[in-house]
């Protein structure tokens, strides 16, 4: 009856907590998916993806993963991307899936500084197996029921929303702010059916990040510097907020960093709950990277923490023969 009762609590969690977007702890894995600004910040043809497990001591665990192409066209000043995002929460398999086009254009300041403002147009889709769900109707001594009196609701819903960022950048800094879920998209499960007294509209969310690049090291025989990257996310979508701030340590091929997630000036917050560890291997063309969140929490010794791994390769077109220069500091993990 215990296991059941956790079930079903993280089932009615995942349902309470429809407002909150699917997170990844290295946003820089997934800038795309951060804001649409980003599209085109390696300056050529780049494929990336990431897969994250939350609370993999539970076994209906939270797993995201997303998928996407960018490429900047320099003739143009534009970048674009293609974006699908993933995301499965709870034992009735309560699935979100997005599917989008991205858009930026750079405008220049000067000599240095760059101003590039994106947007976002996507498809959102929600559904969930309702027979793998067990309700309280169903639970007796006897052994559990196999047929509920709870409403059954459609399998899956869909519409469309909107997202716009802007990002001011030179050589050595960047901050930026995206606002998503302009059109409010509806998620709820039974909207036909209780028409505007159950609509689940998903709330905007804001964010700001920013960072500073600082080159620790240069050599004349290694042309690639010893670097030391510092950023950070605040993100705040109805009552939650969230603050990620952490360091990169960039010294080729290696990458490590290190991450708190909470809002520390904030008593009694929930989300002081997180330290990220990172250790990557990036070249030219090729990412990958490795973090486990490393739970601070009252949950440190049920969930699990976090894994969360991230692939992303980089690749000129052929007639293109010039090196192109990473346009945006910001780190790649």
């Amino acid at each position: 009856m215990k296991r059941w009762a956790i079930l079903l609590m993280l089932f009615l969690l995942a349902v309470i907590c429809a407002g909150q977007d699917p997170q990844f702890s290295r946003f820089y894995s997934n800038a795309l998916y951060m804001a649409p600004s980003f599209a085109g910040s390696a300056g050529q043809n780049r494929i990336s993806g990431s897969y994250r497990t939350q609370w993999p001591e539970i076994n209906t665990a939270y797993k995201s993963y997303t998928l996407a192409y960018d490429h900047y066209f320099e003739k143009l000043k534009s970048g674009v991307g293609i974006l699908f995002m993933n995301d499965v929460a709870g034992s009735g398999e309560l699935t979100t899936t997005n599917i989008g086009a991205l858009y930026n254009y750079d405008f220049r300041i000067g000599h240095t500084l760059h101003v590039r403002p994106g947007m976002h147009f996507m498809y959102t889709q929600r559904k969930i197996d309702f027979d793998k769900l067990i309700w309280r109707d169903q639970m007796s001594a006897a052994g559990n029921a196999p047929v509920t009196g709870e409403v059954v609701s459609y399998h899956k819903v869909g519409d469309i929303d909107f997202a716009v960022s802007g990002l001011v950048f030179n050589e050595t800094f960047w901050i930026g702010t995206s606002v998503d879920h302009l059109l409010r998209p509806n998620q709820s499960l039974y909207s036909e059916e209780f028409a505007d007294d159950n609509l689940a509209h998903v709330p905007i969310k804001t964010q700001v990040f920013g960072g500073w690049h600082f080159i620790l090291k240069e050599q004349l025989l290694r042309p690639t510097p010893t670097v030391l990257q510092v950023a950070f996310l605040y993100k705040n979508q109805e009552e939650f907020n969230q603050l990620d701030l952490g360091i990169y340590y960039n010294y080729e091929p290696i990458v490590l960093g290190v991450w708190y997630r909470g809002v520390p000036i904030v008593k009694n917050n929930k989300m002081n709950d997180a330290l990220i560890f990172l250790v990557g291997y990036k070249t030219k063309q090729f990412n990958i990277g490795y973090s486990y969140d490393f739970t601070t929490s009252k949950l440190v010794t049920s969930s699990g923490g976090a894994h969360e791994i991230s692939l992303a390769y980089s690749f000129k077109q052929p007639e293109i023969k010039r090196k192109h220069k990473k346009m945006i500091p910001c780190p790649d993990f």
